[in-house]
């Protein structure tokens, strides 16, 4: 009889493969986006994600109470601005550039908790360290997000709307993270974890005549990827997540999730046919060693480190 994988090579191969999947979702997202308008798609999205999240955990939303409640339309409301944002940037770039700019919540989130209103009571202010991974970081977006010849004059009219729109994605996302840092503790993981995905739900319906008309085009790779980000990308990788990471070191969690826009550039290189010049290829790389400095020497809390 062969032997059963111990719960931390488990959790390895799990978070890999969900980190795997969340890479994958830029470049099904980009592709679906010829079929349906970017904040439509997000709604459809986050609907299904609801429905599968309330029928799993049904018996859990019996006792919802206030606290729980406002946590999660607090949680769910940065939820739904970093995907709004993140999927109006991405029908304006590339799935890799989204990825890899996406990634610097990892850097903000620390960069945040300079600010004690905004740390929770469990973190700790942010080591030098946090800013050597920011400059690394930062440098790497100019570099990503700009062609050769900018100059500081023209550097703000160089940048594609795309990747501001996927900046401010990430800036959404960290106060997502940091929400759930000071809520999750009060509130169980299957309430907060539906009440968000509903309320984001909700938001991206009032919001939705902000990207236009909307439109629709029913296919099969519309319906491929709003199946695997709605059920396997959000509902199942939320709890796969939150289990995996009982069973793993931090450090290890951190590099597998630095994994996340690679994959993202792999499968858009495949799939997608996308190439990042040099230029482009320095910035990702200045990029990723940013966050993963930023993830590495961070002080041990228990500050979520990544976006549902």
């Amino acid at each position: 009889m062969p032997r059963s994988l111990s719960p931390s090579t488990l959790a390895h191969i799990l978070l890999l493969g969900v980190v795997a999947v969340w890479g994958v979702t830029f470049v099904l997202v980009k592709d679906a986006l010829n079929d349906a308008s970017p904040l439509l798609f997000n709604l459809l999205r986050m609907t299904l994600a609801t429905i599968a999240l309330v029928i799993i955990n049904h018996r859990h939303l019996r006792n919802i109470n206030r606290t729980s409640l406002i946590s999660g339309l607090i949680v769910g409301l940065f939820l739904a601005a970093g995907y709004q944002f993140q999927t109006a940037g991405l029908a304006r770039t590339t799935a890799a550039k989204s990825a890899f700019i996406t990634g610097l919540v990892v850097v903000f989130v620390p960069l945040f908790t300079i600010v004690p209103i905004l740390r929770p009571a469990n973190a700790h202010a942010p080591r030098w360290t946090t800013a050597i991974g920011a400059l690394l970081a930062f440098s790497g977006l100019l570099f990503l997000t700009t062609p050769a010849g900018t100059t500081w004059q023209n550097l703000f009219s160089s940048i594609g709307i795309g990747d501001i729109l996927t900046l401010v994605c990430a800036i959404a996302f960290a106060g997502h993270l940091l929400s759930l840092a000071h809520t999750s503790h009060k509130v169980p993981t299957a309430q907060l974890a539906t009440l968000q995905i509903g309320t984001a739900a909700v938001i991206m319906a009032v919001t939705l005549p902000l990207g236009g008309k909307p439109h629709l085009t029913i296919t099969l790779r519309l319906l491929i990827a709003l199946g695997i980000t709605s059920l396997v990308a959000t509902a199942a990788a939320f709890t796969i997540q939150s289990w995996a990471q009982q069973h793993l070191p931090p450090t290890h969690t951190a590099l597998l999730l630095t994994l996340e826009p690679v994959f993202a550039a792999l499968t858009s290189v495949l799939f997608l046919h996308e190439h990042l010049g040099q230029r482009a290829l320095i910035g990702a790389a200045l990029i990723l060693t940013g966050i993963a400095i930023t993830e590495l020497t961070a002080t041990p809390s228990e500050l979520p480190t990544h976006p549902v």
